[in-house]
C-alpha cells in the first residue's frame, strides 16, 4: 500500500481503505446526486447520506427533488404545514421552503455545496398549454427553493412524456425554454438552467439536439449538462439487444466525440455527469425482470443499472473514458463533475448502502482522475487545491 501524501491536509476515514486529500492538479470538483447514496423511501436518512458524502471527499451535492419533497412531507406532518386548500397531493410551498432551509443547513454544516436542484421534469414542448402555465408557476417556487439552497442552477431534463403529450415542434420547445431562461434572468440573484438530453427523451435525446436547443434559446443563463451515460446510452448501447450494443456503435461514438469537440462551446457546459452502466445478461424485453411496458427499455435500464465509472466487476461496459476525455481534454471543461447514479442497489434497505455507494463513487473518481492524467496534459490543470478520493 502506498504511503499517504506528505501534505498536512489529508485524512483517512476509519476502515475505508481510502485517503481523502488535497492535490494541486485539476480544476474539477466532485459532486454526487443526493439520491445516488440511497433512496429516502428505502429508509436512508438524508443526514446520514450527507455524512457519507463528506466522509468520502465529495464537495457538492445535486439536490434531487425527491429528497426535498420527503423532508417537506415529514415537516408538514410534524408542523401541520398543509396546503392552503387542505389538499394532500404533495407538500405545500411552505413545507418545501422549510425543508429547503433545513437541508441547506445540513449541507452547510458538512461543508457541502448544493450545486443544483434537479430535475425540473416534463416542462418543454407540452401540447397542453394550460399544463405549461402550471409548470411555469411551479418554476417560480423552484427559483425560491434554489435561492434558499444558495445555488444559481436548476437542471431541466428534456421531456420524456409519451409522444402524444410532447410537441415535435422544435420552435415550441425552444420558446418554452427561452421563457424559463428569461424568467431566470429577471430574478435576484439570477438563475441559470442546465438542459440535459436523456437517452430516452421523447424529442431531444442526443447531445446534438440538446446543443441545437441551447444555441437557439440564446440566453447567457441557459446551458447544458453533458452526461457520459446519456450520450453512450443513445448511440452505443441497446439494452433490448442480446449484444447490448447498437450496430456500428464504436464508430458512432468516435464520430460523435469528434463533432462534440468541434461544435460545443464549453462555456455553455454548466456541469457534467460521469457514470457508466451495466451490460445485461439478457435483453431488456418482455419477460425481463426490469421490463415495463409503459416506458422505453433505455429508461428502465437507466433507472436500475447505472454504475460508477470503471466498475467492470459490476458489468460496466460503455465507452465512458473516451467520452470523458472529450469533455476534459477535447473541450477543456473545468468545474463540477457529478456522479449521478441510478441503480437498484439504492433502493435496498440495508444500513450499509449509503457508505458502500459513497465509497464506490470515491474509488471511481480516483480511477477517472488517474485515467485523465494518463492521457496527457489538459487545459483543466491548475494550481488550485482540489479534494478528491484516491484508492491506495
Amino acid at each position: 500500500m502506498a504511503e499517504a501524501p506528505s501534505s498536512p491536509d489529508w485524512k483517512k476515514p476509519p476502515g475505508s481503505g481510502l485517503v481523502i486529500y488535497r492535490l494541486s492538479i485539476m480544476s474539477y470538483k466532485l459532486a454526487i446526486s443526493s439520491m445516488s447514496l440511497g433512496r429516502c423511501f428505502a429508509g436512508h436518512a438524508l443526514n446520514h447520506r450527507l455524512d457519507m458524502a463528506q466522509k468520502y471527499g465529495y464537495q457538492g451535492i445535486e439536490l434531487f427533488y425527491e429528497d426535498l419533497a420527503y423532508v417537506a412531507e415529514q415537516l408538514a406532518a410534524a408542523e401541520h404545514l398543509a396546503a392552503a386548500d387542505g389538499s394532500i397531493s404533495g407538500p405545500s410551498p411552505a413545507a418545501q421552503m422549510a425543508a429547503a432551509r433545513q437541508i441547506y443547513a445540513m449541507c452547510h454544516d458538512r461543508g457541502l455545496e448544493i450545486i443544483c436542484l434537479q430535475p425540473f421534469i416534463h416542462y418543454d414542448g407540452l401540447v397542453d398549454r394550460e399544463e405549461h402555465q402550471r409548470r411555469m408557476e411551479n418554476l417560480a417556487l423552484w427559483v425560491e427553493l434554489a435561492h434558499v439552497f444558495k445555488t444559481d442552477l436548476i437542471q431541466i431534463p428534456a421531456n420524456f412524456l409519451p409522444a402524444k403529450f410532447v410537441s415535435d415542434d422544435l420552435d415550441l420547445i425552444v420558446a418554452d425554454l427561452r421563457e424559463a431562461a428569461v424568467f431566470g434572468l429577471a430574478q435576484s440573484p439570477p438563475i441559470r438552467f442546465a438542459y440535459e438530453s436523456l437517452c430516452w427523451s421523447t424529442r431531444v435525446n442526443t447531445w446534438e439536439a440538446c446543443w441545437e436547443v441551447v444555441r437557439r434559446v440564446d440566453r447567457p443563463n441557459f446551458g447544458m449538462c453533458l452526461d457520459t451515460f446519456n450520450i453512450a446510452g443513445r448511440i452505443y448501447a441497446d439494452p433490448a439487444s442480446a449484444t447490448g450494443r447498437l450496430p456500428g456503435a464504436e464508430q458512432a461514438v468516435r464520430e460523435s466525440i469528434r463533432r462534440l469537440v468541434a461544435e460545443v462551446d464549453v462555456s455553455k457546459v454548466f456541469y457534467v455527469q460521469v457514470v457508466d452502466a451495466e451490460r445485461l445478461r439478457d435483453p431488456l424485453v418482455e419477460g425481463h425482470p426490469l421490463y415495463n411496458q409503459d416506458q422505453p427499455a433505455r429508461m428502465s435500464w437507466s433507472r436500475n443499472c447505472r454504475l460508477f465509472y470503471g466498475e467492470r466487476d459490476h458489468g460496466a461496459y460503455l465507452p465512458i473514458k473516451d467520452i470523458a476525455l472529450a469533455f476534459f481534454h477535447g473541450l477543456g471543461y473545468e468545474g463540477w463533475v457529478s456522479l449521478e447514479l441510478f441503480n437498484r442497489r439504492m433502493a435496498d434497505e440495508g444500513a450499509e448502502v449509503p457508505e458502500e455507494l459513497a465509497r464506490r463513487g470515491a474509488v471511481s473518481w480516483s480511477k477517472l482522475m488517474k485515467d485523465i492524467r494518463a492521457h496527457g496534459a489538459t487545459t483543466a490543470y491548475s494550481t488550485t487545491d482540489r479534494r478528491f478520493a484516491a484508492l491506495l
